[in-house]
């Protein structure tokens, strides 16, 4: 694991109590820093906070948001600031790409299901913290998780790819509108082996990453090391970056 300093900063990660989410928020409590696990059931995310706190022994805390909806966004965000005085890193990992038989088998529900999960909570997390950083003159760093569907699209994965593409222009334009304050950046991810990929179908994915430089998905904790340096000083002059994590992928 990348060593790094996040000592007496405070981190919110949503869809944190599992997958690339858990190892993030893991990784920021082993750095020194105090999380947030917001995700959209809340029994999950206090029991690892409660693991994070016995752990690492940091103030972290587990909240529930379903980042679909505004109103619950809003929520977060009251009940983040009434702990805590400020958020220094804002991961926006939350996201979901459900499988469908064809594009006109998707309705009119689950399109817009998709695109509030991957875009719509996003813009308006990034909007309600990212202000607050600049008003309250913290040099924040807010973290996208994209996915590499959004440049190379596959599958049936559409509306799940149109929204990650609307995710990578969205950190660029908030790096614009939050910086020199705040910086915004991007993890596009390549396929990882976490529990939503239980639901896909594994002779293409197979297929996929057979072409990939390292010919393999990655594991979790792989993400870490990205994800630590855009959340450190060690990034101070990196802001509006889309950084592929993806194993090589073709």
């Amino acid at each position: 694991m990348v060593r790094v300093d996040l000592s007496g900063r405070v981190a919110v990660v949503t869809g944190g109590s599992r997958g690339l989410g858990r190892e993030m928020c893991r990784a920021f409590a082993a750095a020194g820093a105090d999380v947030v696990v917001a995700s959209r059931k809340l029994e999950p995310c206090e029991e690892f906070a409660a693991e994070l706190r016995d752990t690492y022994g940091t103030k972290s805390i587990g909240l529930a948001c379903h980042v679909g909806d505004w109103a619950s966004i809003d929520d977060l965000v009251r009940k983040v600031y009434e702990v805590f005085p400020r958020v220094d890193i804002l991961v926006n990992n939350a996201g979901m790409s459900p499988v469908y038989d064809s594009e006109s088998a998707v309705t009119e529900a689950l399109f817009d299901k998709v695109l509030a999960v991957n875009l719509k909570g996003p813009f308006r997390l990034t909007a309600l913290v990212g202000e607050r950083m600049v008003a309250d003159g913290v040099s924040g760093s807010i973290i996208n998780v994209s996915s590499m569907a959004a440049v190379n699209p596959y599958g049936p994965t559409v509306p799940y790819a149109a929204a990650k593409a609307g995710l990578n222009t969205m950190t660029v334009a908030y790096s614009r509108r939050l910086g020199p304050t705040v910086r915004v950046n991007a993890i596009m991810a390549g396929p990882f082996a976490t529990d939503i990929s239980r639901h896909w179908d594994m002779s293409v994915i197979e297929e996929q990453v057979a072409r990939h430089s390292l010919g393999r998905v990655g594991r979790p904790e792989e993400i870490v090391g990205t994800a630590l340096y855009l959340a450190s000083d060690a990034s101070s002059f990196t802001t509006g970056a889309i950084i592929p994590v993806n194993g090589g992928e073709a």
